[in-house]
């Protein structure tokens, strides 16, 4: 009987089926090209070449490779940008607790895969009780029960309730691990960009320290000519404006750099304090033109889409475990030990015993809370469904908003390059008009406050272009790989 009763459950287990639908990746709508996309470079190809792409049904190499795809210290090449990229991902808070929530998800994942497996138990009982005589119990009687029995128990999971369950938690386990390789992209990014912005401080302050030392020579020139008769107060006075436009702006940028250098410190998981310098801003390397590579391959680079697709495999088989709740749920039980009043004897005689059953219980009336139970778990993966989508979608219009803003700002830095090459000629020509007596000061102040403006636009003009390659690679899913 025993044997049949083990057949029989090994059997059920083997037949078992899983409720709930099968995960399915959902349709999208992945369009062809970036917008915002520069060119390809396939229209260089030669016929032959083109001829050849066609006949081996492969898109150009040109078409499949991404920025994306590329190394965090491939893309910035600042040893000290990279070294603090380094301790950033070592030491940052954000990136530590997103390593605990994968810690946390495993072992979630252990302790629901656990309901799969049967529950063996053992445990040991002596008992001993005298009864004095009285008028009652009668004589004295004194007794004893010594016992040690092992309990068995199994909750058939013929419905695949719990491989369900398991399905759901291991998916959670890999959106952890996801959610952990954003974190590590945006934080990459973040420590980039706010290196830049500093670098591009360091920059604007050289300028104005430079720009206020010209000025202060400047401002002695004109005050001898005006000790000597040679020009008259006004002029002294118009180059005391230029001097004091150059030094109002130091003090705003020593204080802008200081709260730069501590919050990218925060960044590191360090307290505030000083950071290190590498190349300057306008020696930063950067590419021309970025490949974004093909649409179709975002979907899998970048990590906060499978994140949204983890969850969606989550909520998905969360729907079996509720439908699971329909059918009966079936166990076995057994018990096995020894029993004796003798603990001398307790192993020897007829001490022993055993005992195996099955049961089966079947829901009859929960008050609708089986079918509220399925609805919303129905309701869950489809808002896991639209948040999917909305990643996707809004993915598509981040990388093709970096794409035309990189190449917007490179062509804005080029113009502004040109402006600021004529702002300096037209500072400099004005100064030798005003030596010769051809010009008034006020032509000389407003060509030298226009090259000032200019040289702290184009520093500003660099900093946005180089921000615009840290936005488009973090937006092509960049960052994360190791």
């Amino acid at each position: 009987m025993k044997q049949l009763t083990i057949t029989l459950a090994l059997l059920l287990v083997g037949t078992g089926c899983t409720v709930g639908p099968n995960y399915k990746r959902p349709s999208v709508d992945v369009p062809g090209s970036y917008r915002g996309a520069a060119p390809s470079s396939q229209t260089a190809q030669s016929d032959k070449e083109q001829q050849s792409a066609i006949a081996t049904a492969q898109p150009p190499q040109s078409a499949t490779q991404s920025i994306g795809d590329e190394k965090w210290w491939e893309v910035f090449q600042d040893k000290e940008l990279q070294e603090l990229i380094r301790t950033a991902l070592k030491n940052n808070y954000d990136v530590n607790i997103a390593a605990a929530r994968i810690l946390k998800a495993q072992a979630q994942l252990g302790i629901t895969r656990a309901d799969q497996l049967p529950t063996l138990s053992a445990g040991a009982a002596a008992t001993n009780f005298d009864t004095y005589k009285n008028k009652i119990t009668g004589p004295n009687t004194e007794s004893s029960v010594n016992a040690v029995e092992a309990s068995f128990n199994w909750q058939l999971d013929f419905w695949g309730k719990y491989r369900r369950a398991t399905e759901s938690a291991r998916a959670n386990l890999v959106a952890a691990r996801w959610a952990r390789e954003y974190v590590i992209s945006t934080l990459v990014s973040n420590v980039a960009a706010s290196y830049f912005e500093l670098r591009a401080l360091d920059l604007q302050l050289e300028i104005s320290r430079r720009t206020l030392a010209a000025r202060k020579e400047s401002l002695k020139l004109t005050q001898t000519l005006v000790s000597g008769g040679a020009t008259n107060m006004l002029d002294q006075r118009q180059a005391e404006q230029l001097v004091a436009a150059a030094a109002e702006n130091i003090p705003a940028l020593e204080k802008a750099i200081e709260q730069q250098e501590n919050y990218l410190s925060t960044l590191l998981g360090n307290n505030p304090g000083p950071i290190g310098r590498g190349l300057p801003l306008i020696e930063q390397p950067h590419p021309p033109e970025v490949p974004p590579g093909l649409p179709s391959s975002l979907l899998e680079r970048r990590p906060d889409i499978r994140e949204a697709e983890e969850r969606l495999i989550a909520s998905n088989a969360q729907i079996g475990v509720a439908k699971a709740a329909y059918y009966p749920s079936i166990s076995l039980t057994g018990n096995a030990g020894y029993a004796s009043s003798a603990l001398s004897s307790l192993f020897t005689g007829p001490a022993g015993f055993w005992a195996f059953g099955g049961t089966l219980a079947q829901p009859i009336f929960e008050g609708g809370r089986i079918k509220s139970g399925v609805k919303y778990t129905e309701a869950q993966q489809q808002e896991f469904l639209l948040i999917y989508k909305q990643t996707i979608q809004q993915a598509f219009r981040g990388v093709s908003d970096s794409l035309v803003a990189y190449q917007k700002n490179r062509e804005f830095r080029e113009f502004h390059e040109q402006l600021t090459v004529a702002a300096q000629d037209s500072a400099r020509l004005s100064e030798v008009r005003y030596s010769g007596g051809r010009a008034s000061y006020l032509e000389v102040l407003t060509n030298e406050t226009n090259y000032f403006n200019a040289e702290l636009g184009l520093a500003q003009a660099r900093l946005n272009e180089l921000l615009a390659l840290v936005d488009l690679y973090r937006n092509l899913g960049g960052g994360w790989q190791s």
